[in-house]
């Protein structure tokens, strides 16, 4: 019993020793300061906003007629929000039916454009109209009977 004794002392006494130097230890550093460098890289250029029109809606055509309304999509293909500050639509000034009486883009008025400007975030999109007229002139316009009227459409 004696023997158990003394050694619960040891154990006592051995523990209180390694807890008082363990208690004890000091930690040491080193302070210190630097500075670094680093870069990103920004898109080369913003993506282009892609456009989808719709069949046109309205009456046909003619001279001093109704209108047509053409409905469409503006979407922003990027990978970051692009500002949609105006959208203009016109007829293609190339494009003409017909030689002698032609039919040309100065034969129609197109306008006004109706879409939502402001920022459009990645993938996103937004629906816009514009409406378009045949204008009466005082020349004979029967080379634009039955013509599909080709717009283009540009974002800024």
């Amino acid at each position: 019993m004696a023997n158990i004794a003394g050694r619960k002392k040891r154990i006592i006494v051995t523990t209180a020793v390694l807890a008082a130097i363990g208690g004890g230890a000091a930690f040491a550093y080193w302070s210190a300061t630097g500075t670094g460098a680093g870069q990103a890289t920004a898109a080369a250029a913003s993506v282009p906003f892609t456009f989808v029109s719709q069949a046109a809606t309205g009456g046909p055509l003619s001279p001093g007629g109704p209108q047509q309304t053409v409905a469409f999509t503006v979407t922003n293909p990027g990978t970051g929000v692009q500002n949609l500050a105006d959208v203009a639509v016109t007829v293609d000034e190339a494009w003409s039916v017909g030689t002698t009486l032609p039919c040309t883009a100065a034969d129609f008025t197109v306008g006004p454009v109706v879409v939502t400007k402001g920022s459009i975030n990645a993938g996103a999109s937004v629906n816009g109209t514009v409406k378009v007229t045949m204008i009466n002139s005082a020349t004979n316009q029967d080379n634009c009977k039955g013509v599909t009227v080709p717009l283009v459409f540009s974002a800024s």
